[in-house]
């Protein structure tokens, strides 16, 4: 099958011939029909989150089930199915209080003695990305890595949900679950921003103000539901959010990972209010904060991780969202691109130049 390997960080993508494996027990054989493409892959790339090459990236997919290993029941060939990297194993402490987003089995790949997943024309070992590895015509996963869907829902649009509007719309769906009324702030409006902006629109939120520096950016995010927008690029972004929700918002969801936005987030955040930190932060950059202000203001933040998903529920309501007209998708891709196209397309996500980009597998 053709792949896209990440042979060194902060080198382009290579396009290879690589081989998968046959499914063993529990898990299943995919064919890729759409992916999209998540800044996290690109923080990968550049060193941000260490994951050590030689290593297909990609972990927003949607596809076929093709075959399944012994003792998989759940999953038959032609299932369309949505891949999720919080595989869960259903035993643990988290699985069992209701966070299987938290399980530690989402880390681990093939037990110790079997062969690997992928291989290159050598023979060679390529590590699999979240279990996932979606930059490939094929995947092979392990069974809890996937929920089905519906047949009707377009799978081009139905990868988004695997990880940027399950990050984003249950960051406010799930995480802190955004009473109506409420004022809300999104600061970065790539897919998982709109995602989480959408999120607050759906629940009744109040003043919804975006933020980001890009001006088409803002005008998407007014059509998906912003009440307000603030262009950080022409002003202080914390005096605009404190003015547009008279004095800070409830909720101030950062959605890009820098440590200046975070920075910026709390002090967005209105007395009482709660900072969603949903953007990753690189593993070694830190972030300061004043303290002080936190608690004075009794401010509260909280991490939200790929939306505190319970992706066999979430997944299918959030395909019904789309398709009784709720959740809009068509409208957050930038673009549909090839699989050699790739490279191209993190070039114009450094940019700044797309919300979400999908790969459509032939």
């Amino acid at each position: 099958m053709k792949a896209a390997v990440m042979r060194a960080n902060n080198e382009a993508l290579s396009f290879e011939d690589v081989r998968h494996d046959e499914p063993g027990p529990g898990e299943v054989l995919v064919k890729t029909v759409a992916s999209g493409i998540c800044h996290s892959d690109l923080t990968v790339i550049e060193g941000g989150l260490p994951v050590p090459p030689p290593t297909i990236l990609g972990h927003e997919p949607a596809g076929i089930v093709e075959a399944v290993g012994a003792g998989v029941t759940d999953f038959h060939p032609g299932d369309h199915v949505i891949g999720c990297i919080t595989n869960w194993c259903g035993v643990c402490r988290y699985c069992t209080e209701g966070r299987p987003y938290l399980c530690l089995t989402q880390y681990f790949g093939r037990p110790g003695g079997m062969k690997p997943r992928l291989c290159d024309a050598q023979d060679h070992e390529i590590h699999q990305f979240a279990n996932l590895s979606s930059f490939a015509e094929h995947m092979l996963v392990p069974e809890r890595s996937l929920v089905k869907i519906r047949d009707d829902m377009p799978l081009d649009r139905a990868c988004l949900i695997g990880c940027g509007i399950t990050t984003g719309l249950g960051a406010a769906l799930n995480t802190v679950r955004i009473p109506a009324g409420a004022s809300v702030a999104i600061v970065g409006c790539g897919g998982v921003g709109l995602a989480a902006l959408q999120g607050a629109r759906i629940v009744g939120a109040g003043r919804i103000v975006a933020v980001d520096a890009q001006p088409w950016k803002l005008e998407l995010a007014s059509k998906l539901g912003a009440t307000h927008v603030v262009d950080a690029s022409s002003g202080d972004p914390v005096r605009g959010v404190q003015e547009a929700t008279g004095g800070g918002a409830d909720f101030v969801f950062e959605c890009i990972g820098l440590v200046p936005t975070v920075q910026q987030s709390v002090m967005m955040t209105g007395r009482g209010g709660t900072t969603v930190l949903v953007g990753v932060v690189p593993v070694h950059q830190m972030v300061s904060l004043s303290a002080a202000d936190i608690t004075l203001q009794e401010k509260k933040i909280t991490g939200s991780y790929m939306g505190s998903n319970r992706f066999r529920f979430d997944m299918p309501r959030y395909v019904d969202f789309y398709l009784d007209g709720r959740l809009k998708l068509d409208e957050m891709i930038s673009s549909r691109i090839s699989l050699g196209e790739l490279n191209g397309a993190f070039d114009r996500m450094r940019k700044g130049e797309a919300a979400r980009q999908v790969v459509v597998f032939e």
